[in-house]
C-alpha cells in the first residue's frame, strides 16, 4: 500500500511540473515567460571568451572575459526574470608611463562597473552588444560593442550615455571617472 502512495504521489508531482522552456539566445526577452532560458544553442558566445590587451590614450587596457551559461536577468519585483548565457568583462586599466593602477575590477562582486552582453548580431553573427552599468553612481553606463576580427582580435566600440559629472551630482562617492576607453573601433588582442 505505502508503494501504490508514493508512486501515486510521485505521478502527481510529475504531472504538475513543467519543463524549462529552452529559446534561441537572441530571442526578444519580452516573448518569453518569466524564468525561460535563452541558450547559445549556436555557440557564438564562446570565441570571445578569453583575456584580451590594447593601448590607448597612454593606458593599457586588459579585458577578462567569460562566458556563463543561465545567468539570471531579474529587473525586480513584479517584473520579467529569465536565463540567459551571457559573457561578462572585467577589465584592468593601467597608466602605462608611470605603472600605476587606474581600475581593476576583476575580484569586484558589486553592480558597479559590471559588463554583461544582451544579444549577439544575428546578421553577421561576429558582434555582441554588451551593457555596462556605469561606475559609481552609473557613471558612463551605456553600450558596448565587441566584434570579432580573428580569432586573435576582436575590435571594442564604446558608446556612454553620460560620462560627465560633478562630485555634487555624486555625493560620497570614491571615483566618478570613467577609466574604459571611449573609442570606436579600437583593436584586443588575444593574449
Amino acid at each position: 500500500m505505502k508503494k501504490i502512495l508514493s508512486l501515486f504521489a510521485l505521478a502527481i508531482s510529475l504531472i504538475h511540473c513543467k519543463a524549462q522552456q529552452v529559446y534561441p539566445l537572441n530571442t526578444f526577452y519580452k516573448d518569453v515567460p518569466d524564468y525561460a532560458y535563452m541558450k547559445d544553442l549556436n555557440n557564438y558566445l564562446p570565441p570571445y571568451a578569453g583575456t584580451y590587451k590594447a593601448t590607448y590614450q597612454g593606458n593599457e587596457i586588459t579585458l577578462y572575459i567569460t562566458k556563463e551559461d543561465m545567468y539570471l536577468t531579474d529587473y525586480g519585483p513584479g517584473k520579467r526574470k529569465y536565463y540567459q548565457d551571457v559573457l561578462h568583462v572585467k577589465y584592468i586599466v593601467k597608466n602605462i608611463s608611470t605603472g600605476a593602477l587606474l581600475q581593476d575590477t576583476q575580484n569586484v562582486s558589486d553592480p558597479d562597473n559590471k559588463i554583461t552582453s544582451v544579444m549577439t548580431n544575428d546578421n553577421d553573427n561576429n558582434s555582441v552588444s554588451l551593457y555596462y552599468e556605469g561606475t559609481t553612481c552609473g557613471i558612463g553606463w551605456g553600450s558596448i560593442t565587441l566584434k570579432k576580427i580573428s580569432n586573435t582580435q576582436i575590435s571594442w566600440s564604446y558608446y556612454p550615455n553620460d560620462s560627465l559629472f560633478s562630485g555634487e551630482d555624486c555625493p560620497g562617492s570614491q571615483n566618478i571617472k570613467v577609466y574604459l576607453p571611449v573609442a570606436k573601433d579600437l583593436i584586443f588582442t588575444k593574449q
